[in-house]
């Protein structure tokens, strides 16, 4: 298949609002892939790329060749030339990265050029999610949706359940079975504002899980072999030998479990989300003990549990894990209950809870009303600084903001980090002829402005950041609206957001 025909359809997927009419489009141009284009151009359809990583991104494609007149890509073209930048290594191989960037552009037409932008800096803004993935490979392979969901499940790679499906149909999906040491997409929450909002989803009984702030973990094992893995099925086995040893002396021969690892201060309260991720990103020998806490069985000595409801999954887990390495848990039945059971979560440190509903199976890595979280919303006014151009979709807009927090010491303002998080194409609109009006300095990359606008952020926390001259940075930041109500000496200070740095007993 020619890769224009995939730029067309992200084109035209963009453009349409209709699920259905979405996946038609999808279901359409997966059928047309031949069997050696199956994977890499399922995962451009979904905004990504086959290798997930090549060392490139929007910086490296700022200043590539204009666009050719005429297409003469094709999928497996453009995914050979892919793997091979990213196969570059050792000295010179920026060079040759960059020449065969540049060669694969000069081919590419301005519609071609447009995808390949938003595939490599991972901004395809086209509504093809693994939602509308999955029914759209069930459509073109005439399977059945439960037996996509199922297969991804149990593989994790959407590129890998479509190969199977386009080209073996059912059969090969049923081939796909948990196998312990094989890593399985993980069962997800929706949000919620309340409990009570989670508890309407749900369904009672339910169970309610305190929400650790640390890495979701899924550890396999099998005799004395044991593997970590992320959420994003990495193997970190090697970075968290604690991990290990406490898994391998269960008293068990095969064991799949879900759960969280999180590092934790000398009082037992945990330590800030960034402690806990660089130490599961360090290699090396460990500077902070990382705890593993479980919070669902998925296997047990030669018995799958997914299909099983969730109080017999843990009730399982109870028998196989001791008390001490089990996620904090409260069954319950009333609203009241599960009040109660958030305070106490917010009370010990933990970022808010994940209600479960007790009868649900675990499921495909979706976020459906089985699991529903509930956390308190931080939210802070904050001043734009300036307004970076955006690109793929974007083109044309000012899109990521500079946010900043007023510092009354010097009467000037601290920036805090970057968003382009919860701007829908209004806000992009108005904000582009907003910023241009505010404008002290403007070039093609970004539109300083006067720091004028105030506009309220929510965001997850707050974590210390060498890169920004605060020393913090906010974490998931999105935009919540603007207030034009509220001038920017009424914005929110940088003692204000240090003060949600600090550890809870620690704040005035």
């Amino acid at each position: 298949m020619q890769f224009v025909e995939l730029a067309a359809t992200s084109a035209a997927v963009t453009a349409v609002s209709g699920r259905r009419a979405k996946i038609d489009l999808l279901a359409d141009t997966l059928r047309r892939l031949g069997p050696d284009e199956v994977e890499a151009g399922a995962a451009y359809l979904a905004g990504e790329l086959r290798q997930r990583q090549i060392g490139v991104g929007w910086a490296a494609v700022r200043d590539v060749p204009g666009p050719a007149e005429a297409p003469s890509l094709t999928v497996g073209g453009v995914d050979a030339t892919l793997a091979e930048i990213g196969a570059q290594a050792g000295p010179g191989s920026q060079g040759r990265r960059r020449a065969l960037l540049h060669a694969l552009f000069a081919a590419a037409t301005k519609d071609e050029q447009r995808l390949l932008i938003g595939l490599l800096s991972g901004e395809v803004r086209q509504g093809a999610q693994a939602g509308l993935l999955i029914d759209a490979i069930a459509k073109a392979a005439e399977v059945g949706l439960v037996e996509v969901r199922r297969a991804l499940l149990l593989t994790g790679d959407l590129k890998t359940v479509a190969q199977a499906a386009l080209t073996g149909g059912s059969a090969a999906l049923a081939g796909f079975q948990l196998q312990v040491g094989r890593p399985l997409a993980p069962m997800l929450a929706q949000a919620a504002s309340t409990v009570d909002d989670a508890l309407a989803a749900t369904g009672v009984p339910a169970a309610v899980d305190e929400k650790l702030d640390g890495i979701r973990i899924q550890v396999h094992r099998s005799g004395d072999d044991v593997g970590v893995f992320s959420r994003s099925l990495d193997d970190i086995t090697a970075r968290v030998p604690e991990v290990v040893a406490a898994v391998r002396a269960l008293p068990v021969g095969q064991i799949v479990l879900d759960g969280e690892a999180i590092a934790l201060d000398a009082t037992g309260r945990a330590r800030p989300f960034q402690e806990t991720s660089s130490r599961a990103a360090r290699r090396g020998q460990p500077v902070t003990a990382l705890n593993p806490y479980f919070f669902d069985l998925l296997h047990l000595d030669g018995t799958d549990l997914l299909d099983e409801p969730g109080q017999t999954r843990w009730a399982a887990l109870a028998q196989a894990v001791p008390h001490e390495l089990l996620v904090g848990r409260a069954m319950l039945s009333t609203v009241d209950e599960a009040a109660a059971a958030f305070d106490a979560a917010l009370a010990s440190g933990h970022e808010g809870v994940v209600v479960k509903a007790a009868h649900a199976p675990y499921d495909v890595g979706r976020r459906g009303a089985g699991w529903v979280k509930v956390k308190p919303r931080h939210t802070l006014d904050l001043v734009v600084l300036a307004a970076e151009w955006g690109h793929g979709r974007r083109r044309g807009w000012l899109s990521n903001l500079h946010l900043g927090a007023r510092d009354p010491a010097t009467g000037g303002f601290v920036m805090l980090g970057k968003t382009f998080k919860g701007l829908t194409d209004e806000l992009l609109r108005w904000q582009t002829e907003r910023f241009l009006e505010l404008a002290t300095e403007r070039n093609d990359w970004v539109v300083t402005v006067r720091p004028e606008q105030v506009v309220e952020i929510a965001f997850d926390g707050v974590q210390t950041s060498p890169r920004y001259p605060g020393g913090v940075a906010l974490r998931f930041a999105r935009v919540l609206r603007y207030r034009d109500d509220k001038p920017a000496t009424e914005a929110d200070t940088i003692e204000d957001v240090r003060r949600l740095h600090m550890p809870a007993s620690d704040r005035t």
